[in-house]
């Protein structure tokens, strides 16, 4: 009869957790308390690790301060100064949002009651963008909604905060993805070219202007994924794709029955600068493997933005060819995916027996 496994010490892997500086998931929530020093910490205090003999563990904070300890100033443990800043950014983006001008990081850092260079390290932390990032976005928005209201153009990014035309038609694609003129025409003159076809996954629509594609949507009926398109170009021309296109639903089709290295289509894409920051990370991810969003956040150069990729992620118009679906949560748990977690768990596999199958042919 085989011997039962020794059960694991729970204190041991808080111990392994807090010299690490990383909570493990299967640990479950904790703090540790430093005899020595009278005060309890987060498992990732940035602080010198104390002598195991020193350490005490807990499970929360009430726990800790009921036998006696006190909250570190470093790693905020109660999360009172996290709250805070929480609150001043909240009210910096509240100052944002209502003026009509970008207010200097000078004035909202005042306002905030914090120094510049402090104030935008906590704004880019809560936020995961920089203070001018979010005013464009919110300039971005005001003139999106002012142009599919009817509003002339001069109007509208006038009434939006931009100045002058110029700084819209410099870059259209920082703000809209598209000219002031076609957002206002919601995609009137354009002409989108469609494509249905069967896949391993069900339905599947690919659509695409002059650029290249601009939408794949499947595992939904026809007219569901054809509604999806519409709703984002209301007036733009559908018209039934030409045998280019049909190639191109064949190849991705073909993608979701047995997964390639990648699937290189030529692509229009349509976001803000920061979204399209991060699609373009998401197809570097190679085949067979994952990342983390916190992961994809520090790809990019922003690791505190991990809330931002994930809405990035989740805007991807062109699922498959914009692996968003290599994206996982931080403990390995395939959250949402806007076509299904069971479809999405069916393509990692698939990638994944291809990738092993690739790595075996290569060792031969």
């Amino acid at each position: 009869m085989p011997e039962a496994p020794m059960p694991t010490d729970p204190d041991a892997l808080r111990w392994q957790a807090v010299l690490d500086r990383d909570a493990d998931p299967a640990v479950g929530p904790f703090l540790y308390a430093v005899t020595t020093q009278g005060v309890y910490c987060r498992p990732g205090c940035p602080s010198r690790a104390p002598l195991r003999r020193n350490t005490r563990f807990f499970a929360d904070a009430a726990a800790a301060e009921q036998a006696g300890f006190r909250a570190c100033k470093r790693c905020d443990p109660r999360g009172d100064r996290a709250a805070l800043h929480a609150e001043a950014v909240r009210a910096a983006c509240a100052m944002i949002e209502a003026a009509e001008t970008m207010p200097s990081l000078a004035a909202l850092a005042d306002r905030a009651g914090y120094a510049r260079h402090h104030f935008l390290r906590l704004f880019r932390d809560v936020t995961g963008v920089t203070p001018r990032s979010y005013a464009e976005g919110v300039r971005a928005r005001r003139l999106q909604a002012a142009l599919a209201a009817g509003d002339r153009v001069a109007e509208a990014v006038a009434g939006a905060g931009f100045g002058s035309e110029s700084r819209v038609y410099t870059d259209p694609a920082r703000h809209l993805g598209m000219t002031p003129g076609a957002a206002r025409r919601g995609g009137a003159g354009e002409v989108i070219r469609i494509a249905h076809a069967d896949s391993a996954m069900g339905p599947l629509l690919v659509g695409a202007t002059e650029k290249g594609v601009c939408f794949i949507g499947f595992a939904e009926p026809p007219e569901a994924l054809e509604g999806d398109l519409r709703s984002r170009f209301p007036k733009a021309r559908i018209e039934p794709a030409d045998t280019a296109l049909a190639e191109t639903v064949q190849a991705v089709a073909a993608f979701i029955a047995e997964p390639a290295a990648a699937l290189r289509l030529p692509l229009d894409l349509r976001g803000t600068a920061f979204q399209r920051q991060v699609w373009e990370a998401l197809t570097k991810i190679p085949l067979g493997e994952t990342r983390t969003y916190a992961g994809l956040a520090a790809a990019i150069g922003n690791p505190a933005a991990v809330r931002a990729v994930a809405r990035a992620c989740a805007r991807n118009p062109v699922s498959l060819a914009v692996p968003c679906h290599r994206v996982v949560g931080a403990d390995g748990d395939l959250t949402g995916y806007r076509w299904g977690v069971p479809r999405k768990a069916a393509l990692l596999a698939g990638e994944s027996r291809l990738s092993r199958k690739l790595l075996t042919s290569s060792q031969k």
